[in-house]
């Protein structure tokens, strides 16, 4: 007999509807779901292969503790037992900051939630932070000094092609989430401009009706360009800007000092093309604003992100139909991940955790004494950071879940011996991942299809994955691991391994909250394909657009970012001259912990490659699949090139999917955001050479500036 399962996929943030058909001597596979409205059925390759993560020959199937420098197998009793007397050690003697906890943008709500309340009340440490602050988080605190809230997109993909005029900047959703490139083909299929902003010609950008190829880092200085023509060429919207928003002024003084001859040194974008968009956004009807990490991924990636918001501001295209800026959210709960208390300043419902109100309401729910919560830790690479330190403020010890820092992390072979410096690294994962290979303990973790639970898609829309599968014997799911663990350090109430009553009480702590799930239970998510927070009551529909009568700030108005242009934390120049670049490609997903052990999926994407353009190929005398060795002032990668004219010629780009030799992330700058403390991902100065290069060779290479734009 075969049995199906309505569920959704285990990778990116759209989250798109699936089926699971379960047979006896068949096994599990992926069937289409077209009802469900994200998606309608269309999967990605990743997808459509999701039901081979299930083979059980990759898995870890029981504990592991490190015994003579070597990983055993051992029972639970065992491995939790040491895990509980390794972290009590550390709290008594150093006190409970020195255990940390480093969490995952995949994990479901119901895991976020009762992670943010271990770290705080099984553990009492301030010091938890999770990988979605690598994803999104300029975005997040954009929104949040903007609009005063924080929802990935402010209106469901369906709105999409609806508008007259989107930008996309830094997105490449053709190879990072395919099912939703549908939505930019319905918006030119109905009359719509497309501008996508990139300093490569990807798969996206060739849909485009105009394609702006900045240099890297420079997104910043292009937004306040384009706000500078919009109000010199009289196309703001006045009254919108009079009624609906504050600060203004000091916004407009700040893009009057980019003017398009400035902006043109700065990007590399021609006054001509810098025209044609702002008169094309400018004059539609309607238009939206979708950034991704291109533009997010910065140093400065707060300040860039609220420059294009401010050209929403301007041309009154934001809180009406079919109009707004938004975020394309990229790991799977990477908008639910960062709302229920995962994050380091954060408490359920995306309360502060330094506002009184939200402190006490919180510790209510949890049925703890309000001063015994910590206050705000550190962001996840400052926690990186300090881990072994053998300071007072160091961290001896860490629990991570869901996530590989080894592969993901910048300056990662920094990182990497951080990690192997703490006194007790404990590891749960579902694979032996590179980051699992460097823990004291491994702890076995049901996946996906094998655990129920939800999870908050990029729109805001709260959906449910449910079991379909049981996982391997010997495997248990983190929900349980964190009860276990809890009773070994003494809280025996208050942590349950039952996913739906967690999220029972996830309800109730949220409630108030701006991501205030009240109203959504899994009966109600069941029938209605998922439901929209801020959802207060049950009878409340939830609420699929944000921000059409009001904003969510003190005086309902949205408020004008006053930023202006800063160079990169690190351009280049005469040692390291060309831009690195970092992105994912189509048939991989993140650290590749899952996607590597799909066959399919590698025999497409097997190994890292440098891309770079001819001209840049042709000065470093390179060919095709010659190896190239990558060089920043963090350390050296090594990898095919892929010569293609798609890519800026003073500008390299490396996928950041795999270990070893190929590392991108060896290279990338951890330099931070002072808002956001969001890492620079997304640009580094490095040097390039042919892999038996000297580097005498390589220091006659020209300084990217005098490359050809």
């Amino acid at each position: 007999m075969e049995t199906t399962t309505d569920t959704h996929c285990p990778y990116c943030s759209l989250q798109c509807g699936m089926r699971l058909a379960t047979a006896a001597g068949v096994g599990t596979t992926v069937v289409e779901r077209p009802e469900f409205p994200v998606n309608r059925g269309a999967l990605c390759g990743k997808g459509q292969s999701a039901a081979a993560l299930l083979d059980r020959t990759s898995r870890l199937t029981t504990p592991l503790v490190r015994e003579r420098g070597t990983l055993r197998a051992a029972g639970w009793d065992e491995a939790l037992d040491r895990v509980a007397r390794g972290f009590s050690g550390i709290r008594s003697e150093h006190g409970a900051d020195a255990v940390g906890v480093f969490g995952g943008g995949g994990l479901t709500n119901e895991k976020a939630y009762q992670l943010g309340k271990f770290a705080r009340v099984a553990l009492g440490t301030a010091n938890i932070d999770y990988n979605g602050r690598f994803c999104m988080s300029s975005a997040a605190a954009a929104n949040r000094i903007a609009f005063g809230l924080d929802r990935g997109l402010p209106f469901p993909l369906e709105d999409i092609p609806r508008t007259d005029c989107l930008i996309l900047v830094g997105a490449n959703p053709a190879d990072t989430m395919p099912p939703a490139l549908r939505h930019f083909r319905e918006l030119r299929e109905n009359g719509g401009t497309l501008i996508v902003v990139d300093p490569r010609r990807t798969r996206t950008a060739e849909l485009a009706d105009i394609h702006l190829q900045p240099r890297p880092g420079s997104d910043l200085a292009l937004a306040l360009g384009l706000l500078h023509l919009l109000i010199a060429d009289g196309l703001v919207d006045h009254e919108f800007v009079d009624t609906r928003t504050s600060g203004f002024a000091p916004a407009r003084a700040a893009a009057m000092a980019h003017w398009p001859e400035r902006v043109e040194r700065l990007t590399g974008i021609s006054v001509g093309q810098l025209r044609l968009v702002a008169d094309r956004f400018g004059r539609a009807a309607t238009g939206m604003v979708l950034t991704a990490r291109g533009p997010e991924q910065q140093s400065k990636g707060t300040d860039t992100v609220g420059a294009w918001i401010n050209v929403c501001l301007a041309s009154g295209k934001a809180g009406r139909p079919y109009s707004g800026y938004g975020c394309l959210t990229g790991q799977g709960n990477g908008q639910g991940g960062r709302e229920h208390g995962q994050k380091a300043d954060q408490l359920p419902g995306y309360r502060s955790i330094e506002d009184p109100s939200a402190r006490e309401h919180v510790a209510r729910i949890w049925g703890v004494d309000l001063e015994t919560l910590p206050r705000t830790g550190r962001s996840a690479y400052e926690l990186l950071d300090s881990l072994g330190d053998p300071g007072p403020d160091g961290v001896r010890g860490l629990l991570l879940m869901g996530s590989n820092p080894v592969v993901s992390a910048p300056n990662a072979a920094h990182v990497t011996n951080r990690l192997r410096s703490l006194d007790l690294l404990v590891v749960s994962d579902l694979v032996l991942s590179e980051t699992a290979q460097l823990a004291d303990v491994v702890l076995p973790s049901a996946q996906w299809a094998e655990e129920t639970g939800t999870m908050t898609n990029l729109e805001g829309r709260v959906i449910l994955r449910q079991q379909a599968v049981d996982a391997p014997e010997g495997v248990r799911g983190d929900l349980w691991l964190m009860r276990e663990l809890a009773e070994r350090l003494g809280v025996k109430r208050g942590f349950d391994d039952d996913p739906e009553t967690v999220f029972e009480e996830l309800r109730r702590a949220s409630a108030g909250g701006q991501a205030d799930y009240a109203g959504i239970s899994y009966d109600r998510i069941r029938a209605e394909d998922g439901v929209f927070w801020p959802c207060p009551a049950e009878d409340h529909p939830g609420t699929p657009r944000l921000f059409l009568d009001t904003f969510a700030t003190p005086d309902g108005r949205a408020r004008f970012a006053p930023v202006t242009h800063r160079p990169a934390a690190e351009e280049p120049d005469a040692a390291y001259p060309v831009y690195l670049t970092t992105g994912r490609v189509l048939s991989q997903y993140q650290s590749g912990a899952q996607t590597r052990r799909v066959g399919a999926l590698n025999a497409s994407a097997p190994g890292p490659f440098v891309e770079l353009h001819p001209l840049l190929a042709r000065q470093l005398a390179v060919a095709e699949g010659d190896a190239l060795a990558v060089t920043s002032r963090r350390g050296r990668a090594v990898a095919p090139a892929r010569i293609t004219d798609t890519i800026r010629p003073d500008t390299v780009f490396m996928p950041f999917h795999w270990p070893g030799a190929g590392r991108a992330n060896t290279l990338t700058n951890p330099a931070l955001d002072p808002t956001s403390k969001m890492p620079e991902f997304k640009l580094c100065a490095v040097r390039v050479e042919a892999a038996g290069a000297t580097s005498t060779a390589t220091a006659t290479a020209k300084p990217a500036e005098e490359l050809p734009a």
